[in-house]
């Protein structure tokens, strides 16, 4: 009788065996999905950090956030001379002895160092190239022709050729429609000034690129309180490129404006895909008409460029609560950094580029950092935010349960990329998708998942990291009106 019941028992243990086995492999399949040719998505990072005593940290952080440009500020005024000498001082040539390189060196060494590729931003000349002083409320205006030679003397010390790191990528002014960065403001001034810049840094090497724009979104007009102007970017745009405001769109005049790269600042009141609420501002929602006027510009030969020209953005972002009372609260922040990627990418742009590193002291309204304030960066505790940059990844709900899927991997190549599925708040998480992304790492799909609302997804690349998780359901406050930078 032991052994009938040993035997029973065997058997038993079989089936239960065999059950298990067949509940494994009844599990439904992964859906599988090769994402086909994109545009690429690169991001950057601006901070005054990479050009102070931490640059080394910083810019090593910055790559480890998956970041592969820098956007750093050319103080015209702190590399020449304060007085324009009486002789000996050639302004395009880089070795005069006049010129101070010291600080630039040292961060672009950092960056090369870091294997990240740095943006120069050429503003604030010395008080003797002015040809419109600066006024108590306004920024006055470069001489044309110090401007030029200044960039031809940056391009030469920064060509690869020499001792000095190379640098291949110059921009010309901060939002040059907002008159405390450029007054009189006058579109084809700066398209002048833009033009400067191109030929001398394409003379220095053809294959530099020239930035045009950095143009600030919305319209602002001045009160008895605000002296601020600000020129709708849309406004300002059609004039720089002699494009006329009615249709079809014509040229207004003969110059064309000669760069490589339009870029601007989208920052938005109403989250990522918030719209200007005054004619002809840009912000996030608005980056399709941007992008649009640019290839009807280039399609009528208002733009000169030896490349296809691109479109970037140079500056996003928001404050966050915390630690800025004000601000966005950190967890919706982290969704919209994902959000903002996407809706970049999808309007065209190739480069998305956020402010800060780590936030500002709490006695200024930037705190848009990725990390939180330190004492120095060595001890800087990151953000939510942190995940969705490195690793930006949205799930939009579509009818019948499917989900459109959308992100990009942070090695930026190809990759599987494992799409996993929670039913709710807690629980455990379903592989249902394995998704192949391009050789930019941007991985799309359209899932037929059967799932709703309450569902919550996230992407996962096996032994490069995991994105922040993405609820299907759409926050109520996602449409949150907030100043990108309000005081505490």
């Amino acid at each position: 009788m032991r052994r009938i019941g040993l035997a029973l028992l065997c058997v038993a243990v079989a089936g239960v065996a065999a059950t298990a086995a067949m509940a494994r492999t009844s599990a439904p399949p992964l859906l599988v999905a090769t994402t086909g040719p994109t545009p690429p998505l690169a991001t950057g990072i601006g901070d005054p950090t990479f050009q102070g005593p931490q640059r080394t940290t910083a810019f090593a952080m910055a790559r480890q956030a998956g970041a592969t440009y820098v956007r750093l500020i050319v103080s015209w005024t702190l590399i020449a001379p304060k007085t324009l000498p009486g002789s000996g001082f050639h302004q395009a040539d880089p070795t005069s002895p006049y010129y101070d390189w010291s600080s630039l060196d040292a961060s672009l060494s950092a960056a090369q160092a870091a294997g990240i590729t740095p943006i120069l931003d050429i503003l604030r000349p010395p008080s003797w190239a002015y040809s419109v002083k600066p006024g108590g409320w306004t920024g006055g205006s470069p001489n044309v022709a110090d401007l030029g030679a200044f960039a031809t003397a940056l391009a030469t010390r920064y060509d690869g050729s020499g001792p000095a790191p190379a640098a291949h990528i110059f921009s010309v002014w901060n939002e040059p429609n907002y008159n405390k960065n450029l007054y009189p403001q006058d579109a084809s001034f700066y398209r002048a000034m833009v033009n400067a810049v191109a030929d001398a840094v394409h003379g220095v090497d053809p294959s530099n690129l020239v930035l045009a724009g950095e143009l600030a979104p919305f319209k602002h007009t001045p009160s008895t309180r605000d002296r601020n102007h600000v020129i709708p970017p849309l406004t300002f745009m059609r004039t720089m490129l002699c494009l006329s405001s009615t249709k079809p769109v014509h040229r207004t005049c003969s110059t064309p404006a000669k760069f490589d790269v339009w870029t601007h600042h989208p920052y938005s009141d109403a989250g990522p895909y918030g719209k200007a609420k005054s004619s002809g501002g840009v912000e996030l929602g608005d980056l399709p008409k941007m992008n649009a006027l640019l290839k009807t510009a280039a399609h009528l030969g208002s733009i000169v460029s030896a490349h296809p020209v691109q479109f970037w953005v140079t500056e996003v972002g928001w404050s966050s609560n915390p630690p800025n009372a004000n601000g966005v609260p950190v967890w919706l922040e982290a969704r919209w950094v994902a959000e903002s990627m996407y809706q970049m990418w999808k309007s065209g742009v190739t480069l998305g580029t956020w402010l800060l590193l780590r936030d500002e002291p709490t006695n200024t309204p930037f705190q848009s950092g990725l990390y939180y304030r330190s004492s120095s960066l060595a001890d800087a505790v990151a953000k939510p935010l942190l995940t969705p940059f490195r690793f930006p990844f949205v799930a939009y709900l579509a009818s019948h349960g499917n989900v459109d899927i959308w992100g990009r991997d942070p090695t930026s190549d190809m990759r599987d990329v494992t799409i996993q599925q929670r039913k709710g708040a807690s629980g455990s998480w379903t592989s249902v998708a394995v998704i192949t992304s391009n050789k930019y790492g941007i991985f799309k799909a359209t899932l037929s998942l059967g799932a709703k609302s309450t569902y919550f997804l996230r992407a996962v690349v096996p032994g490069v990291g995991v994105s922040a998780v993405f609820s299907l359901a759409v926050p109520r406050n996602e449409n949150l009106n907030v100043v990108p930078f309000p005081l505490n």
